[in-house]
């Protein structure tokens, strides 16, 4: 599912006005940047189910200059079936994973998230993936923020499945059996791509 162009052109509207913040020493230019700010969360809230506040103070909480987030998921096999984590946010599975901390390494950030989400201790081995959550090919909806979603290849070496406050439950399943997901973060695509780099460790990493 592609971006609407509207949805582009604002997060580039809003990333020249993150911008202009974070370098302009100008009072009215500040005062011009913060307008502009608040012209493309009204624009979001407007054309999507969003409201105004919750975007507009989203946008003021961004500093510094603006580049894509990045979100970071572990692919973790056992005997052909891949962990999934239900999420509780909409009740779709995905694999685990989440937002990268400032100041932590990858692998490490894909490993706690693995832990927290699954219950499951994992070393991450290699990256598969690296996708522009934008591209159509991914089939992900909209999202306010431009995002990057790194998969990472971890070997399972311990722990049990357990629940947590952003999940329901962790599953192993075989291809032909994977339930509902939470396609917001993890797309049937990207599913069949990560059996796929499974079937053949040989695969070399694929971005954008």
């Amino acid at each position: 599912m592609a971006d609407p162009k509207w949805l582009s052109w604002v997060q580039q509207v809003q990333a020249l006005a993150q911008d202009g913040l974070a370098y302009s020493q100008n009072p009215f230019d500040l005062e011009r940047y913060h307008a502009l700010q608040s012209v493309a969360a009204r624009i979001i809230a407007e054309y999507s189910t969003q409201d105004f506040e919750k975007v507009d103070g989203l946008f003021t909480q961004q500093a510094g200059y603006a580049t894509p987030k990045l979100d970071c998921r572990g692919v973790v096999f056992r005997d052909g079936k891949l962990l999934l984590v239900k999420e509780l946010a909409d009740g779709g599975w995905t694999l685990p994973g989440g937002w990268v901390d400032v100041g932590e390494p990858p692998s490490l950030a894909v490993e706690r998230e693995v832990w927290e989400e699954s219950g499951y201790r994992v070393k991450a081995r290699k990256l598969l993936a690296l996708d522009d959550r934008s591209n159509p090919r991914h089939a992900h909806p909209p999202y306010i923020f431009h995002t990057y979603k790194m998969f990472v290849l971890c070997e399972l070496i311990g722990g049990e499945p357990a629940v947590s406050i952003e999940t329901g439950g962790a599953e192993f399943y075989s291809e032909d059996e994977i339930p509902t997901l939470s396609i917001m973060r993890t797309s049937t695509e990207q599913i069949q791509r990560m059996f796929a780099h499974y079937r053949n460790p040989q695969l070399p990493c694929e971005f954008d």
